[in-house]
């Protein structure tokens, strides 16, 4: 071994002993992997497509800390391919031809393929996005991109169009919980189990939050165990006891206040969870849920208001973002309420799962391709543009479930002239709900 290799592989010891935990801890094999079993378990798709070193251009999508980046360093152990990690926010257009010029030399002189590992893949705009695709469609590159954004929305649809897209979950308690175990062990550090339930408590899914808050609170824990108080001072801010079930009890306080219209309240629970060190994303998808599960049509801008409440959470960070939340949380206060639409989708679904299955209506059915009209598809359907108010009263559902009503609109607030409408539309006659619908996943 040359003094140089050895200069190299001392400094990299040296490198990973003071590298943070999180990356100390980062998993080198499939079986390590903490969550996600959905993918990594035994006999799950993108196992076995990694195990046989035949990934194709890949985007993974998923919250912090719930893998993404360590499935790109599993697949670069593995692979045969060569691998080169770049990242969306420091590389350009530049970056990316001198991959493709390597790739390409390296094809046609050893027949090695390459994969490229875009971390941000969000980051990159729409002109750096399509200076990818050539190379990714010929086969030149694998392309594995890595984003917390929806790829629908952030990442070109012929580039999203030749990936395979896969789902990362947030991890569950219990995931969390031998990371935080293993996180100890690594330090050689005990802790009492308050402190390891408000540090799974409080990293709502992600893994690297809770090791980074975990290395904080053993420095401070010294020599002893790591306590609550280490986790509080960890987080900057005063923990209200808030372990496991008390984090479930101070969102489900916060739910109800919004749901009975009781804006102090819910503004009361937001401050208390924001000062625990709740998350604020944590916050902001409760928010967007609640604008469809319990406002629902009686306001449909409501749904706008709690998704650019998230939009914001992530585009401009806390602390500024607690004013973009506090906005939000009063107008779903106070905003006229109404279930209906959860109810009606609980119908729906129930029809789905126990009811009869029926087939599409002819005229329903597809009429683009070549002879579909010979077999009837697409015959009788009536335009609703031909018709006065773009409607014409048609069947749009299998003959067994025609009868069947899911969506009853409520009195309140813009639900009232949806009422009105499906009132003048609707024949009479047909039959109507059970009562005793109850909304699935209530608080």
């Amino acid at each position: 071994m040359s003094g140089d290799d050895l200069f190299s592989g001392a400094a990299e010891e040296r490198i990973a002993a003071r590298a943070p935990l999180a990356a100390r801890l980062r998993p080198r094999t499939l079986d390590e992997i903490v969550g996600q079993q959905h993918l990594v378990g035994p006999g799950a798709p993108l196992r076995a497509l990694i195990e046989s070193d035949r990934l194709t251009s890949a985007i993974l999508w998923g919250p912090p800390g719930t893998g993404k980046t360590t499935l790109a360093s599993v697949v670069a152990a593995a692979t045969a391919k060569h691998f080169v990690p770049l990242s969306a926010v420091s590389a350009g257009v530049k970056d990316v031809r001198e991959v493709v010029e390597s790739a390409r030399r390296l094809l046609g002189e050893q027949g090695r393929g390459t994969i490229l590992f875009l971390d941000e893949v969000h980051r990159f705009n729409r002109t750096q996005q399509d200076a990818l695709l050539p190379s990714v469609e010929e086969g030149l590159l694998v392309l594995i991109g890595a984003t917390t954004e929806n790829p629908f929305f952030e990442v070109n649809a012929p580039l999203l169009s030749r990936s395979t897209l896969w789902r990362l979950e947030p991890l569950t308690l219990e995931e969390l919980e031998v990371v935080v175990c293993r996180g100890l062990d690594a330090e050689g550090a005990p802790a009492e189990p308050e402190a390891v339930s408000a540090l799974v408590g409080l990293a709502d899914g992600d893994a690297r939050a809770a090791l980074t808050t975990l290395e904080v609170a053993v420095a401070l824990a010294g020599s002893g165990p790591v306590t609550l108080v280490d986790v509080e001072r960890a987080r900057h801010s005063r923990l209200h006891h808030y372990g496991e079930d008390d984090h479930y009890d101070q969102v489900s306080a916060f739910i109800k206040s919004l749901r009975g219209s009781d804006p102090d309240a819910a503004l009361y629970w937001l401050a208390r969870m924001l000062e625990s060190g709740e998350d604020a994303r944590f916050i902001a998808r409760r928010l967007v849920i609640l604008a469809s599960e319990d406002v629902g049509e009686a306001d449909p801008l409501a749904l706008v208001v709690a998704d650019a409440a998230a939009r914001a959470v992530e585009f401009v960070g806390l602390p500024e973002a607690q004013l973009n939340l506090a906005q939000a949380v009063v107008h779903l206060a106070c905003a006229p309420k109404s279930n209906r639409v959860t109810v009606a989708l609980g119908r729906a679904q129930r029809d789905v799962r126990e009811g009869p299955r029926g087939e599409v209506p002819a005229h329903l059915r597809d009429a683009h391709y070549r002879s579909a009209g010979s077999i009837g598809h697409g015959e009788g359907y009536d335009y609703p543009h031909d018709h006065p108010g773009a409607w014409v009263e048609q069947q749009y559902r299998p003959t067994e479930l025609q009868d069947h009503r899911y969506y009853e609109p409520g009195s309140e607030g813009h639900e009232a002239a949806v009422a009105e409408r499906l009132r003048r539309r609707r024949p009479e006659g047909r039959a109507e709900p059970d009562g005793g619908d109850e909304p699935p996943g209530r608080i």
